[in-house]
Parts: C-alpha cells; structure tokens; sequence
C-alpha cells in the first residue's frame, strides 16, 4: 500500500503480444488446414487419418452421453415456448434461410461454396457456448442446457434429413445410408454413454481435461477434410474475393439472426431471462456434430469436404466472437433489482454463475440448477 498522501504508481504493462488473448483451438484449427493444404495425407494415411476421426468422434459423443443427466433433460422439457422457438429457428427458419442463400449466390459464390452455407444452416446448436454466453449475459442457463443438449440429438436425424430434402433436391447425390453411418458414429456411441454414466461420470467429472477430445476430433476432420481438397484440387473452384464476400454474408446473418431471435422471444411473451437463452441457442451452429455428419453426408457427392465445411468453420468462428460480446452486453444492462437477486435474470445467472466460455462450441454442458427450465 502507498504511503498516505502518495497516490500508487501503476507497475509497467506487459508487451503487447503477451497481452494477446490467443484462442488455442482456433489456432489449431487454422494449423490443421494449413498442414492438410502443404502435405496432405496420401497413400495409407488417408484412411488411417479417417479411422481416427471416426474414433475420436466415437469418443467424444460417448463424453457427451456421460455428462448429460436424462432426468434433467426430460424435467426441462416443460419450457415449450423457449425450446419450442430454438428448435424453430434452428431447424425450420435457419433451413429456409440457408435454401434461399445458396439459390441466390450460387453462380456468384460457386456451387459448392453455396452448399455450404445450405449445409451450415441445417444443422443443430452447440451445447458448451450457448450455455456459457447464457451464463454470461444472466439468461435461463438450465432451459439452454435443455434446448441446446435436445437440439444436438434430433440434429443427428434431422440434419441428414434436411440434407437429403434440400440439399438432394438440388441434384447433389446423397447416399440414403448416410443417415445409419451418421447414427452408428455418434448416436450409438451417446446412448452407449447414457447407459453406463451411472459408472463412468465421476471418472469424466474428475479428468476436466478429456474436453481436449472435443478439440482433437475436429482439427483430426479439418486435416482430412483440407486433405482431400488438396488432393482433388478443389481449391481452384473458389477465389479470394469469393472468401472475403463468405464471411460478409455469414457476418451478416448472425447479425440477422441474433436481432430476429431476441424479437421473436420478446414476441411470444418470454422474460429477459429465457430471451438471452433463446437468443444464444437459437442462432448457433454446431462445428462439433456438424462437421462430422457432413463428412458422412456429402462422401461420393463430388463435393469436397473442405469446401463444404469451410462456411461451417467462419460461421462457428463469427458466432463466437458476436454472442461474446453481446453476452457482455446483457451482463452490463442487468437492472439494480436483478443485480441483487430480485428479478429473474439473476437467479439464472447465479445457478451457472460457474460456467466458462468454452471456445471448442461443444462438449460438456453446465450442470447449473433447474431453475426454470
């Protein structure tokens, strides 16, 4: 402490680049792409790199099934109009939205670019980060538990469906056992999860760090997938401008979509509590179930993966950043009477007051309370 009448000097600030909040799975992310572009697997390693994917996948639903109480599950079910408009939002509007995209830019971004962007639209919410930034902004942090974790088990039957409607409609050959593939490698691995947590959820909840199989599976399928489209030259389909005008046109449909979400809430009668909820599940999109589902989907359409995945991956990068800071946002504008328990925001924000944000966009959800779920 400084002597009375001495005011404190502040001490020297670091350097800026270690000021640098770096995000590690971002960075692998973009190394893995890198790698699979400069020395992409060839020969044996393609399949073994794909049978590695495949198990890591395997593994990180059977984490997922492990974490994920089903008694809560069904006990936050009651919510109908908060999951009720994220289930509307991710698998009906989003959908059309993304239909109307790809018909639209096609000839401007190159088909498989714009089957991407379909693709992304179609699939099923993150569970970690959109409970987290509800967390963060003092949202319903059980009914987003709910709304994200269902999201991501119908998204295993709905997304090769939407694909095989819309995205088979357009011409593209979708394989019909593309929906028993999807199954096989991540619903049985859940369920087998779901049976056996009774025995093996202490032993996930004590070893925090098996969340780096959440990671470790999609930089393995970033590799396959850059790979592959190094290998049948895909690259020379899509330009820079191409790139710069994708992330424009994904930028601006988070932006969209957070602003029509949050009205729409506000339109059904939700409080300030299940709005933030609603507003963070409904306008995510999953890389951790997305990706995987889209290299079983789109095998033998002629399509390359890594050109199909990439809107998924900027769209998954965008959304961070935007629901982070919008998540701050509604953190500064809590009321005095929320701020010291009285409203209905607090208490949400208090029952998941221990959430982190977790940039991987999957992986464990957060045991918070029931309140209001």
């Amino acid at each position: 402490m400084a002597p009375e009448g001495v005011s404190a000097q502040p001490g020297p600030r670091a350097p800026w680049w270690r000021r640098l909040r770096i995000d590690g799975f971002l960075t692998a992310i973009i190394v893995a792409a890198v790698i699979g572009s400069i020395v992409p697997a060839r020969g044996w390693a393609i399949p073994a790199v794909d049978w590695l994917g495949t198990i890591l996948i395997g593994l990180l639903f059977f984490l997922y099934g492990t974490r994920l109480s089903p008694v809560d599950t069904l006990h936050g079910l009651r919510n109908w109009r908060l999951h009720g408009l994220v289930f509307g939002f991710t698998f009906v509007l989003f959908p059309l939205v993304g239909l109307g995209l790809s018909l639209l830019l096609g000839d401007w971004l190159g088909t498989t670019l714009a089957l991407g962007i379909l693709y992304l639209t179609l699939c099923p919410s993150t569970v970690q980060s959109s409970v987290n930034f509800t967390s963060i902004a003092g949202g319903n942090v059980a009914g987003a538990v709910v709304s994200a974790s269902v999201s991501n088990i119908l998204g295993v039957f709905l997304t090769p469906l939407l694909a095989m409607l819309l995205i088979g409609g357009m011409g593209v050959h979708i394989n019909p056992s593309s929906i028993l593939t999807v199954a096989a490698n991540i619903l049985a691995p859940y369920l087998v999860g779901q049976v056996l947590r009774r025995w093996t959820l202490g032993f996930v909840t004590r070893h925090p760090r098996l969340k780096l199989v959440d990671q470790a599976s999609i930089v393995v399928i970033v590799y396959a997938a850059f790979s592959e489209a190094m290998r049948s030259q895909s690259w020379s389909q899509t330009t820079i401008g191409r790139m710069i005008a994708l992330v424009v046109i994904l930028s601006a449909l988070v932006a969209v979509m957070l602003s029509l979400s949050w009205w729409a809430a506000g339109r059904v009668g939700m409080d300030r509590a299940d709005q933030i909820a609603a507003q963070m599940c409904a306008t995510k999109k999953s890389l951790m179930t997305g990706l995987p589902m889209a290299a079983v989907i789109f095998a033998g359409s002629g399509h390359a993966l890594g050109l199909v995945g990439l809107p998924l991956i900027v769209f998954h990068q965008i959304q961070l950043m935007a629901c982070g800071a919008l998540a701050s946002h509604h953190a500064r504008s809590i009321t005095p009477r929320e701020a010291a328990g009285g409203g209905p925001s607090s208490q949400a924000r208090s029952s998941g007051s221990s959430a982190q944000p977790d940039r991987a966009g999957g992986g464990e959800p957060h045991r918070g309370s029931r309140h209001r779920v």
